[in-house]
């Protein structure tokens, strides 16, 4: 009997051990996977957090809008200070801005593709309060102009050409962010170039032309807040830049008189233009 008790372990020992490393295998698989995929989701919630604390933009602040930003970081400009090529009708042409002041260093930080935000240096109240009630006026004071809802943000001030309607979305010019105190407007490749050698602005990250055009324009920049009421009026030449080339020149009252062709034409120009070669051959 002795002999039979102690044979008894020994014939359950091995499916016991078998069951164990079986156990112990699952476990490890857990616990790898756990350590993984755990890392992942943090990032995920503490990216979608920092994505809604930008405030709300043109993407919903819904998991399907952060999901569809999150896709297009990955075509996002490397380097937003370093001015695009000029399209060929476009390149030797001059802009608007004989030359800009340089805007005292630093950069300020920003984040984000929609909505793209400054997250450091922001405007005060005060500064910020100048941009739109003059944004305001320069669309009162010139019959080619409009204030309204932004098309791109769909919500805050923006301005528009109204005649005719320019390749931008609904032919807006700019809007400004109160969040902020930052800008995105569309500029002629040349003053977007003087804008950026200047330390006023950055590309929007995924200001890259071609098929991204649907999204934004190829010479679409943000314009740093203002940090003084001196800042204020560098900011507002900028506007009336962007003003003169989506309004093809008429947007602003003291536009140049020897660049009255911004030579941004509209989808209805370039048509009527290609008509009018084809009719002549």
């Amino acid at each position: 009997m002795l002999e039979l008790h102690n044979a008894l372990p020994l014939s359950s020992a091995a499916p016991f051990d078998g069951a164990s490393k079986l156990q112990v295998a699952k476990l490890g698989i857990a616990f790898v996977a756990i350590a993984l995929i755990l890392p992942f989701l943090l990032y995920i919630y503490y990216d979608y957090l920092a994505f809604i604390s930008l405030g709300p933009g043109g993407t919903p602040p819904t998991l399907a809008g952060f999901l569809r930003v999150e896709l297009l970081g990955f075509f996002a400009l490397r380097n937003p200070y370093t001015a695009a090529e000029a399209p060929e009708r476009l390149k030797g042409q001059p802009g608007y801005l004989d030359s800009l002041e340089k805007r005292l260093p630093p950069r300020p930080h920003t984040r984000g593709i929609a909505p793209h935000r400054q997250i450091t240096q922001k405007a005060s109240k005060a500064d910020f309060d100048r941009l739109p009630s003059a944004i305001k006026r320069m669309g009162a004071s010139n019959p080619n102009l409009l204030i309204g809802t932004s098309c791109f943000e769909k919500h805050g001030t923006g301005l528009f050409s109204i005649s005719p309607a320019k390749r931008t979305c609904k032919g807006e010019i700019c809007h400004a962010h109160p969040s902020d105190g930052s800008l995105h407007l569309t500029l002629h490749p040349a003053d977007a170039r003087t804008v950026l050698e200047a330390g006023w602005g950055e590309r929007h990250p995924i200001a890259r032309g071609g098929w991204f055009e649907r999204f934004v324009p190829g010479g679409f920049i943000m314009c740093y807040a203002p940090r003084n009421e001196g800042e204020v009026e560098t900011v507002l030449r900028i506007v009336r830049a962007a003003a003169w080339f989506v309004s093809g020149g008429d947007g602003v009252a003291d536009v140049r008189e020897d660049r009255r062709d911004s030579g941004y034409c509209s989808a209805t120009d370039a048509s009527e233009e290609v008509s009018g070669s084809a009719s002549n051959h």
